[in-house]
């Protein structure tokens, strides 16, 4: 009875978010970009082609913003990007964030496919695995970034985490993925969905003591329908250096295009510190209405309408 009493209560609370001014823009959002995104879908089905870049030897013809980068931190702008996809997507998903980090002066951007119908969680973590070592082969770097969508963000944290994937990565970014679990992956009692469940054996690895020097910065949204309870998708691990990011208004296919989302992606690879921090201490609010160009510090509101303190380590777009 009380488990159908909270679900209810996490019911509640999801429709109340929904139907905000913010919670109905974001809505409109998610389903406009779920339809463009079935649309592109077949052209990111082929694999992509690990292969070495041209070097640039002039700062000629670059927009301000590229050469900015260049100028101040060159090897932040020329470590690899890797994207990973979530369950049942491929690449396409990462159109427009790709796009808006080349833009910003990330020369190394790539993407990455595993199978469709992938039964083993791990079984892609060891893809991923054979593809960072083949772009480390490739650039001559150590270490890249990856940035994980939904189930994608699992993948690469278990790589890192439990593969001894730190060695070669240097930071991660997860955008709406489940890493306590979810209990949305109960509707499919099969396959790798299994794994994603708040009880799996994949998320009690997770939760155990690690040693990993990967700094993590976790994106999570009040409008994402497909992690229940919202928190899942934050890092709450002892051990490791972990930020989380609240996005106000935004589904979960949209968080890779979202415009907060892509510009604190791209301040955060732009530092290589060891913190990785890139917003002052406390909060960070961005008003949605204003799309990121007016910040003010701000805590988020508690289910009683009051504000709150901020969580240790997190930030609010």
């Amino acid at each position: 009875m009380k488990a159908v009493t909270r679900a209810g209560s996490i019911a509640g609370r999801s429709v109340r978010n929904v139907l905000t001014p913010t919670g109905l823009r974001g809505s409109a959002v998610e389903v406009a970009w779920l339809a463009a995104h079935i649309a592109t879908y077949p052209f990111g089905v082929v694999q992509e082609k690990v292969t070495a870049d041209e070097e640039r030897f002039t700062l000629t013809g670059l927009p301000p913003v590229h050469r900015g980068l260049l100028i101040g931190d060159v090897e932040a702008a020329g470590t690899p990007i890797l994207l990973l996809h979530g369950l049942v997507d491929n690449r396409s998903i990462f159109t427009l964030l790709r796009r808006a980090l080349r833009r910003r002066g990330f020369g190394r951007v790539w993407t990455m496919n595993y199978h469709v119908f992938t039964h083993d969680l791990r079984a892609a973590a060891r893809r991923l695995e054979a593809t960072v070592e083949s772009i480390c082969q490739q650039t001559g770097y150590e270490r890249i970034h990856v940035v994980g969508h939904s189930m994608g963000g699992i993948v690469a944290r278990y790589y890192v985490q439990r593969m001894g994937g730190d060695a070669r990565v240097h930071t991660l970014v997860t955008l709406g993925s489940p890493h306590a679990g979810t209990t949305a992956a109960r509707l499919v009692p099969r396959g790798v969905t299994k794994q994603l469940r708040p009880s799996s054996d994949v998320v009690a690895e997770l939760a155990e003591p690690a040693n990993c020097r990967t700094r993590f910065v976790a994106f999570w949204s009040d409008l994402d329908v497909l992690i229940a309870p919202k928190q899942a998708a934050r890092i709450d691990h002892p051990d490791l250096n972990a930020r989380n990011v609240l996005v106000r208004g935004v589904g979960h296919m949209s968080l890779p295009i979202d415009g907060r989302v892509t510009r604190e992606i791209a301040a955060t690879l732009a530092h290589l510190g060891t913190d990785g921090s890139t917003v002052s201490a406390g909060l960070t609010r961005i008003d949605p209405a204003a799309d990121g160009r007016a910040p003010a510090s701000a805590p988020p509101e508690s289910q009683s309408g009051r504000r709150k303190p901020p969580a240790r380590g997190e930030a609010l777009l």
